[in-house]
């Protein structure tokens, strides 16, 4: 998986339900708890400084408005995988679980990893965020 057009012909293939494509940019949406939940991942191309490309996959978990700061500090210290990052979703600041990954040695296993990783987490963190809401 050396670029995002490999990525996205190996989701267009995969059992995932795709919701939406652009230009280096897909959204796949996820069925969680026996489909009473779903969660919204974006997979996307990112370019370092030296031109070097990377996957980022990301969810929104919740608005900022109300969010305690350390306590989302603190899941960042404590997490394995991801980290949290705040990015506008129409105009809102929303907190948002991501994680990016070069595309030297990512293989179609990994990039279904992530996707269920980062789409079942940023799920758990919402409802613990939103009093069990299902907002994204």
């Amino acid at each position: 998986m050396d670029n995002f057009e490999k990525i996205r012909g190996h989701l267009a293939t995969s059992a995932f339900r795709i919701t939406m494509q652009e230009p280096y940019v897909v959204c796949v949406e996820l069925s969680l708890d026996n489909g009473r939940r779903h969660q919204a991942i974006f997979l996307s191309e990112l370019q370092d400084d030296d031109s070097r490309c990377f996957l980022r996959v990301s969810t929104a978990v919740a608005p900022t408005t109300g969010i305690d700061c350390r306590r989302a500090l603190g899941f960042n210290w404590e997490s394995r995988v991801g980290y949290l990052a705040i990015g506008d979703l129409d105009g809102v600041p929303y907190l948002q679980l991501c994680e990016n990954r070069p595309y030297e040695g990512l293989t179609s296993a990994e990039v279904d990893r992530l996707v269920l990783e980062i789409g079942g987490l940023g799920d758990r963190m919402e409802r613990a965020l939103s009093a069990g809401g299902d907002l994204l």
